[in-house]
C-alpha cells in the first residue's frame, strides 16, 4: 500500500469513527493531541485554531491562544486548539475538525494553504481563516486569508537603528528566508541608506522559526563583528537574539512582540509588534458574526494589527545615553509613521535579496 493510499484510508477511518462512535474522536499528534467528544460534535459554535509552530514562544503562537481563550470567555463557545507538528498531519487533523462540525478553523502560516483549499469546498459550512497567508485564486465563499506588511514596521525600525547606532552597523535575523521576510531585510536597508550611505543592514536567517540556539549564534556573532542592533523576525528562535544581546551591555535589539519586553529590559529598546493575537481576535468575531467576508485581507501600520513602538521598560532600565537618544530622534520616527499611512512615504516590498 503507497503511502497515498495510506493517508487515505486513514482519513475515511477517523470520518467513521466521528460518525459512528458513541464515545471520543482522538488524533494523537507529537506535540499535542486533538480530542473530540460526542457532546462537542453536537455543539455549535466549536473554533478551533490548529498552530504550525509549537506554543511557549513568548511570540505569535502564545498571542493567538491568549486571544481565542479572551474571545470564548467573552462569549461563550467551545474551542481547540492543536499543534501540528507534522505536515502530513495537516489534512486529517482539519477534516477531523470539520467533520465534527466546527463552525471556524484557524490555521496557521503558509503551510496550511494546501489543505484549506482542498478541504473548504467539502464543508461550505464551515468558515476557514489562514493567518499569514497569500491570497486563494479564485476566492473561496468559506475562506479568509490574512497577511500582514510587517515589511513596513521593519523600515520603520531600519530608520531608527540608524539613527542610535552607535557603529551604524545594524543586524537582521529572520528564521526562513521567505518572500514576505525578504521585504522586512530589503525595507530596514532602504530606511538605513536614506540616513547615510555610511550606515549598513547585515541580513542572516537562521534556517528555523523554532531554534533559540541557533539564533543566539547567530546574534551573538553579528555583535562582535561590531553590530550593535538587531532587528529579530524568527517567532521563537527570537529568544536566543535577546540572550546574546543581555550579554554585553550596549547591544540593542528590536523584537516583534511586546510579550519579550520582559526578556531584555536593558537590550530590548523596541519591537516591529505584530499582534497576531489580536488579528485573530478580528478576525474569528467577524466569522462567528454578522460581518464575515470572504478573501484576501492585508494588514498595515495603522490598524492596531502592526506598528513599531518603544519599550517601556528599556526606557527605565536601558543605558542613559541609549534610552535619551532614543528618545531625540523618535519625532523623526512618528513622522515616518504618519508618511506610510497617508501614502506620502512610499516603501518598496522588495522581495529579491
Amino acid at each position: 500500500m503507497t503511502a497515498k493510499t495510506d493517508l487515505t484510508a486513514a482519513r475515511v477511518s477517523r470520518r467513521t469513527f466521528l460518525k459512528t462512535s458513541a464515545g471520543a474522536a482522538m488524533i494523537a499528534g507529537t506535540a499535542g493531541s486533538l480530542a473530540l467528544s460526542t457532546r462537542a460534535k453536537a455543539a455549535t459554535g466549536l473554533v478551533a485554531l490548529v498552530h504550525t509552530q509549537a506554543a511557549g514562544d513568548n511570540g505569535p503562537i502564545d498571542s493567538m491562544i491568549a486571544a481565542l481563550k479572551k474571545l470564548s470567555d467573552e462569549q461563550g463557545f467551545p474551542i481547540r486548539t492543536i499543534y501540528a507538528q507534522d505536515s502530513a498531519t495537516f489534512p486529517t487533523i482539519f477534516e477531523t475538525l470539520a467533520d465534527a462540525g466546527a463552525e471556524v478553523i484557524v490555521g496557521t502560516f503558509n503551510e496550511v494553504a494546501e489543505p484549506i483549499k482542498e478541504l473548504a469546498p467539502k464543508f461550505p459550512d464551515t468558515k476557514f481563516i489562514q493567518i499569514f497567508g497569500d491570497a486563494f485564486e479564485p476566492v473561496m465563499p468559506n475562506v479568509v486569508t490574512v497577511s500582514y506588511d510587517y515589511y513596513l514596521g521593519c523600515y520603520l525600525s531600519g530608520l531608527f537603528a540608524a539613527k542610535v547606532s552607535k557603529t551604524g552597523k545594524i543586524g537582521y535575523i529572520g528564521g526562513v528566508s521567505l518572500p514576505p521576510l525578504n521585504a522586512d531585510l530589503n525595507a530596514m536597508k532602504a530606511a538605513a541608506a536614506s540616513v547615510g550611505a555610511d550606515k549598513s543592514v547585515t541580513g542572516a536567517f537562521a534556517g528555523s522559526f523554532q531554534d533559540p540556539a541557533k539564533g543566539h549564534e547567530i546574534a551573538n556573532q553579528m555583535y562582535q563583528d561590531g553590530i550593535d542592533y538587531i532587528q529579530t523576525d524568527a517567532a521563537a528562535t527570537d529568544t536566543g537574539i535577546i540572550q546574546a544581546a543581555n550579554e554585553v551591555d550596549g547591544r540593542m535589539v528590536s523584537a516583534g512582540s511586546t510579550a519579550q519586553f520582559k526578556l531584555g529590559a536593558k537590550s530590548v529598546i523596541a519591537v516591529v509588534a505584530l499582534d497576531f493575537g489580536q488579528s485573530l481576535y478580528n478576525e474569528v468575531s467577524k466569522a462567528i458574526g454578522p460581518d464575515f467576508k470572504a478573501g484576501h485581507l492585508s494588514t498595515g501600520i495603522g490598524t492596531g494589527v502592526i506598528d513599531f513602538v518603544l519599550s517601556p521598560d528599556f526606557e527605565t532600565a536601558g543605558p542613559a545615553d541609549l534610552v535619551a537618544r532614543a528618545k531625540e530622534v523618535w519625532p523623526e520616527i512618528e513622522k515616518a509613521r504618519a508618511g506610510i499611512i497617508d501614502g506620502t512615504l512610499e516603501v518598496p516590498f522588495n522581495t529579491e535579496l
